[in-house]
């Protein structure tokens, strides 16, 4: 894929550069980024699987306005450590953990894209009490998340191949689910991202065996959300389709907005990241503003 000039947003976002921590949970470190003022609300956002937190690198100081943005990388993922097995709750225990030594008090608000939106549900149903709300970006409740899929079932997962250069690595970067991307200086971010030295050469940093993980119910923790929801996907997604969006809209008892990012397959972050940007944005204004209303109306009950 030829790469060409990036739009002045994408520089402009790529050069706020993140504060780079690690959390130790489990005795694993989980790397994080973060931006913006740590006295704000706090976003989580969590990457799908096989990813990495620079997936939202240029999505998140687009946030940090009003809100003190945190995006980790998952364990067996980009510059976290490895475990021997894996599960969304235990995910869902290292995003809080992370969340807890970025120093957020308040309850957060979880935001997740294709597995990491999965990762997201659970969470919603686990510590719906101790988070403001949860966005779920093309992530279908009624399979599994396509990563999974193609981690258990495909070849592009099973066996990460090494390169000789950082070029030739790059050349073999495919998205997963495959779909086009007109972004192409956006997918070699995330794919030079994907990528670390070693002494053999060129490797994915993730862990093959992310996708060896025991049976989760989604539409059980989707119909076990214990706090806002919102559910978004892109308006070409071979995924999150309409008779899968039924299925989600049913069990969230029509509680949560559906929201159509206009021209985006499956990877909504790549094919139209202002648009996304732009429906956070509003959903955020609208969850704060119902907030401040309820205060004021708690007041004049008082």
């Amino acid at each position: 894929m030829r790469v060409t000039r990036p739009p002045s947003w994408f520089s402009g976002a790529l050069a706020s550069t993140p504060h780079v921590d690690q959390a130790i949970v489990d005795e694993t470190p989980i790397n994080y980024l973060r931006w913006g003022d740590p006295a704000l609300p706090a976003l989580l956002l969590l990457h799908g699987g096989a990813a990495h937190a620079h997936w939202w690198s240029f999505i998140g100081p687009q946030l940090t306005h009003r809100y003190h943005v945190i995006a980790p990388d998952l364990s067996g993922h980009g510059d976290s450590g490895h475990r021997n097995e894996y599960s969304m709750e235990h995910w869902g225990d290292e995003i809080m953990a992370v969340a807890a030594h970025a120093g957020v008090t308040d309850p957060p608000i979880v935001i997740g894209h294709s597995m990491g939106g999965h990762v997201a549900i659970a969470m919603a149903a686990r510590f719906g009490a101790q988070l403001s709300g949860a966005i779920i970006i093309d992530s279908p409740v009624w399979k599994p998340d396509p990563e999974s899929e193609e981690g258990e079932k495909g070849r592009m997962f099973r066996n990460p191949k090494t390169y000789p250069d950082l070029e030739t690595a790059l050349e073999h970067f495919h998205l997963m689910p495959p779909q086009p991307c007109e972004n192409a200086w956006a997918v070699d971010h995330i794919a030079r991202n994907s990528l670390v030295e070693t002494e053999a050469g060129w490797t994915w940093k993730f862990d093959r065996n992310v996708f060896v993980r025991p049976p989760y119910e989604s539409n059980d923790y989707l119909q076990r959300a214990g706090c806002r929801i919102a559910l978004m996907h892109g308006q070409l997604s071979d995924l999150v389709t309409p008779d899968v969006q039924e299925y989600m809209e049913e069990l969230t008892g029509g509680s949560a907005p559906m929201i159509e990012i206009p021209q985006a397959y499956h990877h909504v972050l790549l094919d139209q990241p202002l648009a996304l940007v732009a429906a956070i944005r509003a959903l955020l204004a609208d969850w704060q503003h119902s907030v401040e209303k309820k205060r004021l109306r708690d007041l004049a009950d008082q």
